[in-house]
């Protein structure tokens, strides 16, 4: 009696495919939009800390104080913020070890621990901003105390982070529809906002500072759009997504990432402004001193309608919950890279939301701890910027990758001005 052999055929999880589909495009097997679609998500998971809780503070003081005034500082932002990821990026891609490591791997031991330390610090007044501002959204849209919606938060943030068992995938799929969801909010709120476009693109064109408050703002704009938490984790990203088999798949890999880099990034700019635009349209005439998101939103029915406000909110709580996955996501790479120890995700966000919880505690105000937290960052973000541009210049980690003279000169001009920007705000803040 003959026996038929029978075989269980396993579906493939949306990681394996997208691995296979890759693989088949860097052979030449599949090509058109749908397979470089396939190579789309580190930058995607990136771009979400742009749009970060932390942004919808100091546009919304941006604009609502000075117009359309400082729409050049989220233009500059953004621009630094397109070098540097796409940096970080290429780190992670050609020597397949994320910044951390490297750092941990080349530096001598105390300027390593004093790097851990420092990015600990960024990254924990990261989850501050990115944490808070999602549960003040959950607070308003439920009616909650503030304790209460961390909580809620919380619990979402976690169920969340669990998409990381099923591969890279289903997470970046779900950051991407959280995107979606800010991008399509704000460009709904555009269509209620009147507009003059003549002066947007003036302004974004021409720099002014127009007082000591607008620079505070201006370097607090730089701290939430150039994350020093993410500079970290997207050269992680790339590490275990696919290997490249040769040199051509190598070159191939990085062009598809700087295309996503550039996108990505360049929609995160848009909706930074779109921030900046909105708060001006509707607040910088009768209420420049707005400066609560939680003031703006009750203030946006009676100026703009409910409609304005529900989209205000849904952004608000989509940013501060995806970001606040990602920063988690940027604490666990960095403390593993630096120390070289693996802790729970668990154990990860009770560290990082412990800041949020004590500032509640304490009852200061949420929006003021957003914009201390922006300036932070800031502050903390020459450390990361320094260390790419000086492993992606060495000949012997990147090779033919290493950096070329226009790139080194810019990156080092684009740290230049970070670091004069927090020098003055340490004039300014000591004075």
């Amino acid at each position: 009696m003959n026996r038929i052999a029978v075989r269980t055929v396993v579906p493939e999880s949306l990681t394996e495919r997208s691995r296979t589909t890759m693989h088949a495009a860097l052979a030449g097997a599949r090509r058109g939009p749908l397979s470089m679609l396939a190579f789309a998500g580190p930058a995607i998971v990136a771009s979400i800390a742009y749009m970060d809780p932390g942004n919808f503070a100091t546009n919304i003081q941006a604009g609502a104080g000075y117009g359309y005034a400082l729409l050049w500082v989220v233009l500059l932002s953004n621009l630094i913020a397109m070098l540097f990821q796409s940096l970080s990026a290429k780190l992670g891609l050609v020597t397949g070890r994320n910044l951390a490591e490297l750092c941990r791997d080349t530096l001598p031991c105390r300027r390593v621990m004093v790097m851990w330390m420092i990015s600990e610090i960024a990254a924990m007044a990261t989850d501050l901003a990115e944490f808070t501002g999602g549960s003040i959204g959950v607070s308003l849209l439920c009616r909650l105390p503030m304790l209460p919606a961390m909580c809620v938060t919380a619990a979402v943030t976690y169920s969340l982070l669990q998409f990381e068992r099923r591969g890279f995938r289903p997470l970046e799929l779900a950051i991407a529809a959280l995107v979606g969801v800010i991008g399509l909010s704000y460009l709904a709120e555009l269509t209620m906002t009147q507009v003059n476009w003549r002066a947007v693109a003036f302004h974004t064109l021409t720099p002014a500072i127009p007082d000591s408050n607008a620079l505070t703002l201006a370097v607090g704009i730089v701290g939430a759009t150039v994350m020093p938490h993410v500079l970290f984790l997207h050269s992680g990203l790339m590490q275990n997504r696919i290997s490249a088999r040769n040199e051509r798949e190598r070159a191939t890999l990085l062009k598809f990432s700087h295309i996503e880099v550039v996108v990505a990034l360049g929609v995160a700019g848009l909706i930074n402004m779109a921030m900046v635009i909105m708060a001006s349209g509707a607040f910088h005439q009768g209420h420049p001193e707005m400066a609560s998101i939680e003031t703006a939103w009750r203030t946006l029915t009676p100026l703009l309608g409910s409609a304005a406000a529900g989209f205000f909110l849904t952004a608000l709580i989509a940013s501060g919950i995806s970001s606040s996955v990602v920063g988690t996501m940027a604490g666990q790479m960095i403390m593993q890279g630096f120390v070289g120890f693996h802790i729970p995700v668990w154990v990860r966000r009770l560290v990082t939301m412990a800041p949020a919880f004590v500032v509640v505690g304490l009852g200061v105000d949420a929006t003021r701890a957003l914009v201390l937290s922006q300036v932070a960052l800031s502050v903390a973000l020459p450390v990361p910027m320094i260390a790419l541009v000086w492993f992606t210049s060495r000949a012997g980690l990147m090779g033919r990758y290493r950096n070329s003279r226009i790139t080194n000169v810019a990156a080092l001009v684009c740290t230049a001005i970070v670091i004069c920007l927090n020098l003055v705000l340490c004039w300014k803040t000591f004075k």
